[in-house]
């Protein structure tokens, strides 16, 4: 008998379902099928008493031996490693002397497993006067015979990788240990658990009905660990007798970007409970990233079969039902292996800080780097001030309110606008500075000035247009940014020099990259699959639309960008190669941007105590030595 493919959604925790209910349900269906009451009471004894565990009293409405009928029933739930047996008559036929009854058994294997249906037949006849299921090992299913039991060996593949962009794995394959046990071999099964549950923490009895439900002569996998918990644990389980250690290889070490990619750990008994699923020994679980986000993809789900076994042998009888679950799947990535080694090498330098580059073109993560920042709660879903970085946004509109590149503002060391006082960190600048050449040296006395120019619809507009507070869709936390309701020229002019602005890296390598292909685009982390939820549609998460420039202020904005290297205090940027475009701001509450291009990639450089153009700088002379 073959089960239905596939695994239907089940309770997440493992239960044991209350007999009375079913109960309920199932003795009124056994009333009336016979015309002699004793015909009526065997059959009901006999199921109810094999649905609710009360195995002696099923056993006595057979005609075999009490106790071997009886431990017949109870090893069945054990073999089959069953949460609950649930059985509704489905007919009665009379033959002569005799009678058979149908049923139809439920058998809920537990663990988000299957329900595996089958339909059964009770033979019963007169013994001495009182009616007797005609014992057979048939009786619990029609294809078990004498010398046979069920099992339930289930089946998993690897863990499968986190890939990047050309699709080489960002993980290393290390060692895990698997704890196992021929359960032929053990001599008492019940005390290893105990002893294996103590030095663990894994629950006695799902041990115990791990061993109980595995073919007999091949190694039953109980628990996993890594190499620093097996170390811990070494003596401890050497000491267990039966129980035998093999290596196993998963790729679960991160490459960078490490806290992207995430770390994976072998199951424990606290992943098992939150899992609530057929994870077993030798499976593993994302703690973070995403192995965590692609959890399921990358383990899929169990594959589940019924079968018999000869109990002399050993070796399979016959299938009786069959799960395919779930097939894995590897996780393919934007990120580009070189792309982050030049990130990697180029923030070395940088005590504190993070990097974020990306295809200008697409939108596409490229590479994440941080020092003493996390990666996604920093690098992607950082809030940050913005500082005069942001007067690239900010320009956008300011161009289209009549300011032009040539217009000259005074750049003194401080400045009042609406009440609000700024601040030139730089130091004072010599002569009166082109529009231009105040966002290319982040005069923040300037630019504040400019906020009697412009509205804050328009302000607002441009951010909108550059992706600020966009609802874009990625696997890991990120943030869009966020702009302040900005009523009268001091808000204006805080916006206009990013202090009341908040953004993360991956906001600004984006803005940097819609200056160079003169379209925003949303970001993207993950090619395949189209959602970390394996139940979802195959079409990807609703993303907003790319957002195109007006290609008039975009030329505009290019010309600010390019006057930061070569003409501002971004000239630390400056690399073999194509022309860098960018601009940096002063030390702002100790920490710098740099926001930049070189030909299709865009990065955001947020530093500490460093100066993030050179960084920069670094990144992409790294890049064309690579290339």
């Amino acid at each position: 008998m073959t089960g239905a493919r596939g695994v239907p959604a089940r309770v997440p925790a493992r239960k044991t379902l209350a007999a009375a209910v079913a109960l309920v349900a199932t003795a009124p269906l056994l009333s009336g099928c016979f015309e002699e009451p004793s015909a009526h009471e065997a059959v009901r004894d006999f199921l109810v008493g094999w649905q609710s565990g009360d195995y002696l009293t099923a056993a006595r409405r057979t005609d075999g031996d009490p106790a071997v009928v009886a431990k017949a029933l109870e090893d069945v739930r054990l073999q089959l490693d069953a949460a609950s047996l649930r059985f509704k008559l489905t007919g009665v036929s009379r033959t002569g002397d005799g009678s058979e009854a149908g049923f139809r058994a439920e058998v809920d294997l537990g663990e988000n497993n299957p329900l595996w249906v089958y339909q059964g037949r009770l033979p019963l006849h007169l013994v001495n006067g009182t009616w007797k299921v005609r014992w057979s090992p048939s009786v619990l299913h029609p294809q078990l015979k004498e010398g046979q039991r069920f099992a339930v060996p289930p089946s998993s593949d690897s863990r499968q990788p986190v890939l990047d962009r050309n699709r080489e794995p960002l993980q290393r394959d290390a060692e895990l240990y698997v704890a196992g046990v021929t359960p032929v071999n053990l001599k008492d099964p019940e005390r290893l658990c105990e002893e294996l549950s103590e030095v663990t923490g894994f629950a006695q009895d799902r041990l115990l009905s791990r061993i109980r439900s595995a073919p007999p002569n091949e190694l039953a996998p109980l628990v996993t660990f890594g190499i620093r918990k097996y170390l811990e644990l070494r003596p401890k389980l050497e000491a267990i007798q039966g129980i035998k250690i093999i290596p196993q290889k998963q790729p679960v070490d991160p490459d960078a970007p490490t806290q992207i990619v995430g770390r994976v750990s072998a199951v424990t008994p606290e992943s098992e409970q939150q899992l609530g699923g057929p994870q077993r020994a030798g499976d593993s679980v994302g703690l973070s990233g995403l192995q965590k986000a692609y959890q399921d993809q990358l383990t899929g789900a169990t594959a589940i079969r019924v079968i018999t076994l000869d109990l002399k042998t050993g070796k399979e009888v016959a299938e009786l039902a069959k799960w395919e679950g779930r097939p894995n799947t590897s996780v393919l990535t934007t990120i580009d292996t070189r792309v982050q080694g030049a990130a990697e090498t180029a923030m070395s330098s940088a005590s504190v800080g993070a990097m974020v580059a990306v295809k200008a073109s697409t939108g596409e993560i490229l590479a994440v780097s941080t020092r003493r920042l996390h990666q996604e709660k920093d690098a992607l879903a950082g809030k940050f001030p913005a500082g005069s970085v942001f007067s690239i946004v900010a320009a956008d509109a300011l161009l289209k309110s009549g300011v032009t590149a040539k217009q000259r503002l005074p750049c003194p060391v401080e400045r009042s606008v609406g009440g609000a006082r700024f601040q030139q960190t730089a130091g004072p600048v010599i002569g009166t500075p082109t529009f231009q050449g105040s966002v290319a040296n982040g005069c923040v006395t300037a630019l504040a000035a400019l906020g009697r120019r412009v509205d804050a619809l328009a302000l607002q507009a441009s951010a909108e247009s550059f992706g600020i507070g966009s609802d874009w869709q990625l696997p890991l936390k990120s943030f869009s940014g966020s702009m302040p309701k900005m009523a009268g020229n001091a808000a204006r002019a805080k916006a206009i020099v990013g202090q009341n602005v908040r953004v993360s890296p991956l906001t600004m390598a984006l803005i940097a990259g819609a200056v160079k292909h003169g379209t925003w685009h949303p970001p993207l982390l993950v090619k395949q699959p189209a959602s970390p939820d394996p139940e979802a549609e195959t079409a990807p998460a609703r993303q907003p639309d790319p957002i195109k420039l007006d290609p008039k202020r975009v030329a505009a904005l290019r010309a600010l960008m390019r006057a930061g290297v070569a003409k501002g205090t971004a000239a630390t940027a400056n690399a073999n190669g194509s022309p860098v475009h960018g601009i940096t701001t002063g030390i702002m509450s100790d920490k710098s941007w740099f926001i930049g291009y070189q030909d299709d990639v865009a990065v955001a450089v947020l530093t500490e105590n460093a100066d993030p153009a050179a960084i920069a700088g670094r990144f992409f002379h790294l890049l064309h030595a690579t290339a």
